[in-house]
C-alpha cells in the first residue's frame, strides 16, 4: 500500500474516464459500501486526499475499487488506481491449484472465512473465455511417489455427489466447510499427482464441478464475493479439462446468481457466453441456458427477448423429456419456475403464481431447500395479489421444513416474510403465522 505523498495520477485518469468529479466518486462509494453495510461518509475533501497521494482505509479500498470497476465496466485493481506499487500478478499466484489452495484453506479457516465473506460482489467481473483456457494448464511440479487412476477420479465424483445432496436437503451453510475441506486436502494433491493424460483430464473435471458446487452453496449463504472466486476457479478448472459442460454450467450459475441480485444486464451477459459456449449441447442443457436468458432478459425489460428464449426452453424440454429422464439436472418444475419469474418481471402476476404453483407441483421432494425458498417467494406473490389467506397456507408449508435449512437466501425469505405479514395482525390467519414464526426469528 501507497505511504508517500505522490499525487495519484492513476486514479485521476480513471476519475476522467469514468467523468466523475471528486463529489461524484465519492457519492458512488459510500453507496457501493451499504452492500456489505459499511456506512462510509466520504466526501469530495475524501477524494481530494487520495489524489494527493494517500489511501482510503483497509477496509473501504475494495469498495472504492468496486465503485470505479461499475462505472468503468471492467475490473480494477489497486495497482490501475494507483494505491498500490504492485501489480495484480505480482501479488497473487497466477498457478490454479496454488490459487484454489488457497481460496479453500482461508474458507476453512474461521479466523480468515470474516475476511473473504466481507467482499464485494462485482458486477464488472471478468471471466475467462473458452479458448484462453483449453490447453493451457500450467505444467505442475508432479509428486513421483504419488500417482493416481479413474479410481481416484470416481471417489471425487461420488463425494462432490453426496455433498450436493447435503446441499439440496439441508442449504450450503452445513455442507459447504466439508467442501472446502475436501477441496484443500484431497482434490489439490491429486491435481499435483503424477496421472496418464486421460486421467488427469478427468480429475480436472471432476475438481471443476467440485469447485462449482462450493461458489453455488456460497452463493446460498449469501457469500456472493466468495461465490465468485469459486465459479472463477470452476471455468478455469473446467477449461483446462475440455469440460464444456462444467463451463456451461458455471456460468449458467453466475448467471443465477447476478439476476437473483438485481443485476439482470450482468445476468444476461453471463447466460449469453454461456449458450456461445456450448454449440454442441443436449436438449436439456439448451433447456437449461434458454430458460436462464429468458429470466435475465425480463429482468432488463426485454419482454421480446425473454418470450423468445422461453418458447426456446419449451421446445428443447420437450425433445428432453422425450429420451431418459436426467434426474437432478434442470427439468419441468425447473423450466415454469423460469416461466414464473419471465411473467413476474413483465407484470403478469396470475400468470407467474399460476406457474409457480405448477413448479411446486412438478418439484422432486429431495429438494427441501428449493422447496422452502420458492413456496416462501410463491406466498409473498400471492400476497401482493391480496390472497393474503392462501399466502399464509403456503408460508405454513414453509414453516414445516425451514427449521430444518441451513441456507441464507431461505433466511432472506424467512425475514421478508416476518416483516411483510406484520402489518396483518388483525387477520387471524396471519396473526396464527406470526405466532408460529416468532420462535424461530432469532436463528435466522
Amino acid at each position: 500500500m501507497r505511504t508517500d505523498r505522490v499525487p495519484n495520477c492513476k486514479l485521476a485518469s480513471l476519475m476522467i474516464e469514468a467523468t466523475w468529479g471528486n463529489g461524484e466518486l465519492a457519492r458512488a462509494v459510500n453507496r457501493t459500501g451499504t452492500e456489505t453495510g459499511q456506512r462510509l461518509k466520504y466526501d469530495a475533501s475524501a477524494v481530494s486526499h487520495w489524489l494527493a497521494g494517500t489511501s482510503p482505509a483497509v477496509r473501504a479500498l475494495p469498495v472504492v475499487l468496486e465503485a470505479l470497476a461499475r462505472r468503468l465496466k471492467r475490473p480494477i485493481t489497486a495497482f490501475e488506481a494507483g494505491f498500490s506499487d504492485k501489480s495484480a500478478t505480482a501479488e497473487q499466484s497466477t498457478d490454479t491449484v496454488s490459487g484454489l489452495i488457497d481460496l479453500g484453506s482461508a474458507d476453512m479457516d474461521p479466523s480468515r472465512r470474516g475476511v473473504l465473506t466481507a467482499s464485494l460482489y462485482s458486477v464488472a467481473l471478468g471471466i475467462p473465455g473458452w479458448p484462453d483456457l483449453v490447453g493451457r494448464f500450467e505444467l505442475l511440479r508432479t509428486n513421483p511417489h504419488t500417482r493416481i487412476g479413474m479410481a481416484e477420479v470416481r471417489s471425487v465424483m461420488a463425494m462432490t455427489e453426496r455433498i450436493s445432496d447435503l446441499d439440496d436437503q439441508f442449504g450450503g451453510r452445513m455442507a459447504r466447510p466439508m467442501a472446502a475441506s475436501f477441496l484443500v486436502n484431497t482434490i489439490a494433491p491429486y491435481l499435483q499427482a503424477d496421472a496418464t493424460e486421460d486421467v488427469r483430464k478427468a480429475m480436472l473435471s471432476a475438481a471443476a464441478d467440485h469447485c462449482y458446487l462450493t461458489g453455488y452453496m456460497a452463493m446460498d449463504e449469501r457469500h456472493d464475493a466468495l461465490a465468485q472466486r469459486y465459479y472463477t476457479k470452476a471455468l478455469e478448472l473446467a477449461g483446462h479439462a475440455g469440460d464444456h459442460l462444467t463451463y456451461c454450467t458455471t456460468l449458467r450459475g453466475m448467471s443465477v446468481q447476478a439476476v437473483d441480485l438485481g443485476h439482470g444486464s450482468t445476468a444476461m451477459r453471463f447466460a449469453d457466453a454461456a449458450s456461445a459456449a456450448s454449440p454442441q449441447a443436449g436438449p436439456r442443457m439448451r433447456a437449461f441456458l434458454a430458460g436462464q436468458q429468458a429470466h435475465s432478459a425480463a429482468q432488463t425489460g426485454d419482454k421480446a427477448g425473454a418470450l423468445y428464449h422461453l418458447g426456446l426452453a419449451e421446445v428443447a424440454m420437450e425433445q428432453a423429456e422425450s429420451k431418459a429422464k436426467a434426474f437432478g439436472s434442470y427439468d419441468p418444475s425447473s423450466l415454469a419456475y423460469h416461466e414464473a419469474k419471465v411473467r413476474w418481471e413483465l407484470g403478469d402476476k396470475s400468470g407467474a403464481i399460476a406457474a409457480m404453483e405448477t413448479s411446486d407441483r412438478l418439484r422432486y421432494s429431495v429438494y427441501v431447500r428449493n422447496r422452502v425458498r420458492m413456496t416462501g417467494m410463491l406466498a409473498e406473490w400471492k400476497l401482493q395479489a391480496g390472497r393474503l389467506e392462501e399466502a399464509c397456507v403456503d408460508w405454513h408449508r414453509a414453516l414445516d421444513d425451514y427449521p430444518t435449512i441451513q441456507s441464507g437466501r431461505a433466511d432472506d425469505r424467512f425475514r421478508s416474510m416476518m416483516a411483510v405479514i406484520k402489518p396483518y395482525q388483525g387477520n387471524r390467519y396471519a396473526r396464527d403465522l406470526y405466532d408460529r414464526a416468532r420462535p424461530m426469528a432469532k436463528a435466522a
